[in-house]
């Protein structure tokens, strides 16, 4: 429970505060360095997150195909690209959340426009440096990789044989909603509060969160919940099977977002019942 001072019966007000809303426009944003660090910053952890996770596919697939002389058990194998995933989040978010809050998702900074964290303005350009970042951070791995990168797939997020279109989409609304949700919940100032004689560090509940969904959703889609890191892959792979279902990895992290948003602010932080008015009855004296 939040903490309050008794005096005379009555309640201290609350001992958290809530940052206020960001404007839709702040073209002010445009003539501060600080909002083009943060832009470099996207840029930089989206391409660091897409060239270890991308490898790293790459290398299990290299490692377990029986064909080209590996072992099928050898690599880091589905769990082992999981922690990829969900390490690199840990850390890229550890690095730059004080710089540009870490976001590294479209999908996540898309949540926190819907909840007015951040301007229009700065989610469009945060989008277009993470697609940027992820673009050459699998620009590198083919670079690097170039003899085993298209045989093994390039990293690229597509639908697997066996699941529906509609199986898949579901995946990564799901998937994308345990993200955001985890987001909001680890960086609400509220918690923050609440729980301030727990330390609490925000990245390690968002990386576990990118763990988890990758541990489940790998067999069906690949695991987007990331619309940049789906894009970077695509471009660079550039078959037709990974642009036919790339729609999926669009669609549906943007509608786990905005479900994420939604339910965090509206009905767990009570957003709709103070539009509309308290539902708790006047104090009797």
């Amino acid at each position: 429970m939040a903490k309050h001072d008794v005096e005379g019966g009555s309640f201290s007000a609350k001992d958290y505060h809530d940052p206020p809303p960001a404007p839709l426009i702040d073209a002010e944003e445009l003539t501060q360095w600080s909002f083009y660090r943060a832009l470099i910053a996207e840029f930089i952890a989206t391409l660091l997150f897409l060239y270890i996770t991308v490898l790293t596919v790459i290398g299990y697939k290299s490692q377990s195909d029986v064909k080209a002389g590996g072992d099928v058990c050898g690599g880091v194998g589905i769990l082992g690209i999981a922690w990829a995933f969900g390490g690199m989040i840990f850390i890229l978010v550890y690095c730059t959340a004080g710089i540009s809050g870490g976001h590294i998702n479209p999908a996540v900074t898309f949540g926190l426009f819907l909840a007015r964290k951040v301007s229009l303005i700065r989610a469009i350009m945060y989008m277009v440096a993470q697609c940027l970042g992820a673009i050459c951070g699998v620009g590198l791995v083919k670079a690097f990789q170039k003899a085993y990168y298209n045989r093994y797939g390039g990293g690229a997020n597509e639908l697997s044989e066996g699941y529906s279109t509609g199986v898949g989409l579901g995946a990564e609304i799901i998937g994308t909603f345990v993200l955001v949700y985890t987001v909001f919940s680890a960086t609400d100032p509220k918690r923050n509060a609440r729980d301030s004689h727990v330390p609490v560090l925000a990245p390690l509940p968002i990386g576990f969160a990118v763990f988890m969904v990758h541990l489940a959703t790998i067999p069906v889609t690949g695991t987007g919940i990331n619309p940049a890191r789906s894009l970077g892959a695509a471009v660079m792979y550039n078959q037709q099977k990974a642009w036919d279902d790339h729609w999926i990895f669009w669609v549906g992290p943007f509608i786990g977002a905005a479900i994420a948003a939604f339910y965090h602010q509206f009905i767990l932080r009570a957003g709709a019942a103070k539009a509309l008015g308290s539902f708790r009855s006047n104090p009797t004296i």
